[in-house]
């Protein structure tokens, strides 16, 4: 079988290309079905959160390994800036890491730096990799291969993040600048304000730093304010978590109960 010149990375085609990259977080569920779910429902990524969430990393590993055979980019957000985390669940099967509460550039510089092979970083070698396929890949090869499908995101969460997104946004190996809108409001001390102007502030300033460093903005944590995520969308977001698995069912199931206590409301 011939090796080809890039791993598959359906959310980041999507944003080089100019369009909308969509991300379903992944909280509860710790069944490979959500791939074919968060598919056929139109995403480009999963987002297995491992911060917020008690899923296990077998758990994740596996609807990581799912995921990269459906078609979906299998991102996961660590719970720490520990490299073990990072490093860990990359070798399983993880195509890129979603490094939360990254304030400073020294702290991104130490996500990338647990995510990308040297002279970039310093991550370790795994011996295979899901990725390849278990395949026997010359080790250069190897390399090249899983650095042009690894994704790096750091979350800016804080007024601090917010105020050294210049010098995040210059690190060398980071993607995407995602801003994590519920506790940025919180940090603020307007906790589900997101139509607050200093949110909407934060998100145009993050935009300009991504454009001067050739980066992608993300935005998370605007499901429930459509016309706010519509507005940061209007000035630059790219990469968008739409919402986590338990957050639909519950919308669905609260729908569903309604439509039909509606036909006999006694």
């Amino acid at each position: 079988m011939n090796t080809p010149a890039s791993l598959p990375n359906p959310l980041m085609d999507r944003l080089r290309a100019g369009g909308l990259g969509l991300s379903m977080i992944v909280k509860q569920c710790r069944s490979v079905d959500v791939v074919s779910a968060a598919l056929g429902c139109g995403y480009d990524a999963l987002m297995i959160d491992l911060e917020h969430a008690c899923i296990g990393e077998e758990a994740a590993a596996q609807i990581c390994v799912a995921a990269l055979l459906g078609g979906l980019t299998p991102l996961v957000r660590i719970p720490c800036h520990d490299s073990h985390y990072a490093a860990r669940i990359l070798d399983a099967g993880a195509a890129g890491i979603v490094a939360p509460h990254v304030t400073c550039a020294e702290q991104a510089r130490c996500i990338v730096a647990a995510c990308r092979f040297p002279p970039r970083g310093q991550r370790s070698v795994a011996a295979q990799w899901p990725q390849l396929s278990y395949r026997s890949v010359p080790a250069a090869e190897a390399r090249l291969l899983i650095e042009s499908q690894t994704v790096v995101i750091a979350m800016l969460e804080s007024p601090e993040a917010i105020d050294n997104a210049e010098e995040i946004a210059a690190v060398e190996g980071v993607d995407i600048l995602h801003i994590g809108s519920n506790d940025l409001c919180d940090t603020y001390g307007i906790p589900g304000r997101f139509s607050d102007p200093r949110i909407l502030d934060a998100y145009r300033r993050v935009a300009a730093a991504c454009g001067r460093h050739g980066k992608y903005l993300g935005a998370g944590g605007l499901g429930s304010a459509p016309e706010v995520l519509e507005q940061v969308v209007g000035l630059g977001a790219r990469y968008v978590t739409a919402g986590n698995d338990w957050a639909f069912f519950v919308q669905a199931a609260r729908q569903k109960a309604a439509a039909v206590r509606a036909l006999h409301p006694g």
